[in-house]
C-alpha cells in the first residue's frame, strides 16, 4: 500500500474523530436551547440534506452510484430504515442524555462502549469471542462504575440514557455490517439520516412543539439565533456530511483494526472539547474512569494470533 495514500488517511480520519468529539459540545449546548427532540430532529435532516448534496457530487464523479434492479433498491431502502430505526434510538437517547446533565466528556467515554457491546450482542448470532474482548469487556466495567456509580452502586438518568445510546449504535453498526457490502454507502447513510430524522420530529412535535409556551411560534425563537444555526451546521455539515464521508473513504485504504482505535480517539476528544469550551470538569474518579474504560476500548481492538 502507498506510505503516503495511508499517511494522509490516517490524519483525516484524526480529523473525524475531533469533529465528532466536539460535535457533543454542540449537541449538549443546542439541546439545552431548542430541546432534545428538536435539536436532534433537525440536524439529522440537516444532515440527510448535505449527504444528499454528497450523493450527487459523488454520482457525477463515479464513486457512488443508485441501485438499479428492483432488488437491490429494495435492499437499499430495507438497510436504510433499519440503520434509521437504530440511530433513531441511539442519538436521542445520547441526546437526552446530554440534556439531563451529562458532561461531553462523559457522554463521548460511555458512548464508546458500542466497540464492546457489538461482539457481545454477536453472541446471540453464534459468533466466536476472542479472550481479549471478554478482558476489555471487565476493565471496562470497573471504568463504567468509576464513571458513573457515586456513593450508591446506582446509575444517574443520564447515565442510563447514555449507555442505552450506545446500545442504539451496536444495532446500527451490525446492521450496517449487515447490509453495508450490498449496498451503495452514501445512500445508506443518507436514508438512515432521513428516517432518524424523520421519527425524531414526529416525537418533538408531540413533546416539545405542541406544548411549548406559545405554541409553535414560541419554539421557533430559539432558531432566530445566530449560535443555534451554527450549532445544526456543525452538526450537520461537519459531523454528518463531512466526517462521515472521510470515514467511509479512509477506511477503505487502513487496517480495520487501525481504522477502529483512530475514531476510539472521539471519546478523548470529547472530554477535551467540554474542558475548553463547556468549563466541563471530570473528578479525578471521573477521569479515573474515562482512562481504565479507553484502555478497555484499545485492549478490545487489538487482534492477537497465535504462533502457527
Amino acid at each position: 500500500m502507498n506510505n503516503s495514500k495511508t499517511t494522509s488517511s490516517v490524519i483525516l480520519l484524526f480529523l473525524a474523530a475531533l469533529i465528532w468529539g466536539f460535535s457533543f459540545v454542540a449537541q449538549s449546548d443546542g439541546g439545552m436551547a431548542l430541546g432534545a427532540f428538536s435539536f436532534n430532529g433537525l440536524r439529522l435532516l440537516y444532515t440527510a440534506l448535505v449527504l444528499r448534496f454528497v450523493m450527487f457530487v459523488t454520482d457525477r464523479i463515479g464513486i457512488s452510484h443508485s441501485p438499479v434492479s428492483p432488488a437491490d433498491k429494495k435492499r437499499q431502502l430495507f438497510a436504510g430504515i433499519v440503520c434509521g430505526i437504530f440511530l433513531f434510538i441511539a442519538t436521542n437517547f445520547q441526546q437526552v442524555g446530554l440534556n439531563l446533565g451529562a458532561s461531553a466528556g462523559k457522554a463521548g467515554f460511555i458512548t464508546s462502549m458500542y466497540i464492546l457491546m457489538v461482539p457481545l450482542i454477536g453472541l446471540f448470532f453464534r459468533q466466536k469471542i476472542s479472550w481479549n474482548i471478554w478482558v476489555a469487556v471487565a476493565i471496562a466495567l470497573v471504568g463504567l462504575y468509576f464513571l458513573c456509580v457515586h456513593g450508591s452502586f446506582a446509575f444517574s438518568p443520564p447515565d442510563v440514557c447514555l449507555i442505552l445510546g450506545a446500545l442504539g449504535f451496536a444495532g446500527q453498526i451490525l446492521t450496517i455490517d449487515r447490509y453495508g457490502n450490498h449496498v451503495d454507502s452514501l445512500r445508506l447513510s443518507g436514508m438512515q439520516f432521513l428516517t432518524a430524522g424523520f421519527l425524531t420530529v414526529v416525537i418533538a412535535v408531540i413533546f416539545e412543539i405542541i406544548p411549548s409556551q406559545g405554541g409553535f411560534l414560541g419554539w421557533v425563537e430559539p432558531l432566530t439565533h445566530w449560535k443555534m444555526w451554527l450549532e445544526l451546521s456543525y452538526m450537520g455539515i461537519l459531523s454528518g456530511g463531512i466526517a462521515y464521508t472521510l470515514q467511509i473513504f479512509c477506511q477503505k485504504k487502513l487496517n480495520p483494526t487501525i481504522a477502529s482505535l483512530i475514531m476510539s480517539f472521539e471519546a478523548v476528544f470529547s472530554a477535551l472539547a467540554g474542558w475548553l469550551l463547556l468549563n466541563q470538569r471530570l473528578s479525578t474518579r471521573e477521569i479515573i474512569g474515562c482512562v481504565i474504560m479507553f484502555a478497555a476500548v484499545i485492549i478490545a481492538q487489538i487482534r492477537f494470533h497465535k504462533k502457527t
